[in-house]
């Protein structure tokens, strides 16, 4: 059942990140699963950013953490590109570095500043701005965007511990207590 294509089973509910598919930083059998379906360019999703990073380092190898696009065009003119700019990077071999570039710069995310991080980052800039602009990643952020919808995203950031929905407050201490609570999900 981990392994099914579709990634959901219901309403709220997510099957746990796919090796093959999600950008995953951790064990894929950890014992806790994060997901996160975020929007580079959302102020919430960038105050989460620093509260993920923090619950890595305390929870160490016992967090996979997998990270989605859920791009909000209509209210955030610059997250598809951003997204389709975190896949491009994916495909020259660091999405992880772009991610981060791309929530530590939140405020910066036109084509001229993906240009930038991409050269910054070691990556063929012209390659990756070529890639965004002809949207030769877009099914990637339409199929994680499909995914987040049909489990019940409506909004970002959304988190799902071990295949469960996390409404609670993304602050670090309600996440942290979600997933370490014994028999929780």
């Amino acid at each position: 059942m981990k392994n099914d294509p579709t990634n959901v089973v219901s309403k709220s509910k997510l099957l746990f990140p796919r090796a093959k598919h999600d950008h995953i930083q951790g064990p894929i059998d950890a014992p806790i699963a994060l997901v996160e379906y975020g929007d580079y360019e959302c102020p919430y999703c960038g105050q989460a950013y620093p509260i993920v990073r923090a619950i890595q380092e305390q929870l160490g190898d016992r967090l996979c953490f997998a990270f989605r696009n859920f791009p909000l065009a209509n209210s955030h003119p610059h997250a598809e590109h951003a997204a389709e700019a975190a896949e491009a990077a994916s495909a020259q071999g660091k999405f992880w570095e772009m991610h981060d570039m791309l929530y530590e710069n939140q405020v910066a995310l036109d084509d001229e500043s993906l240009a930038q991080y991409a050269e910054a980052l070691g990556l063929d800039a012209r390659r990756l701005i070529g890639e965004v602009l002809s949207g030769a990643h877009m099914v990637r952020v339409r199929e994680d965007f499909q995914s987040g919808a049909r489990g019940g995203v409506n909004g970002t950031p959304s988190f799902f511990i071990n295949g469960v929905r996390h409404d609670g407050a993304p602050s670090f201490d309600a996440l942290l207590a979600a997933l370490v609570q014994p028999n929780a999900r």
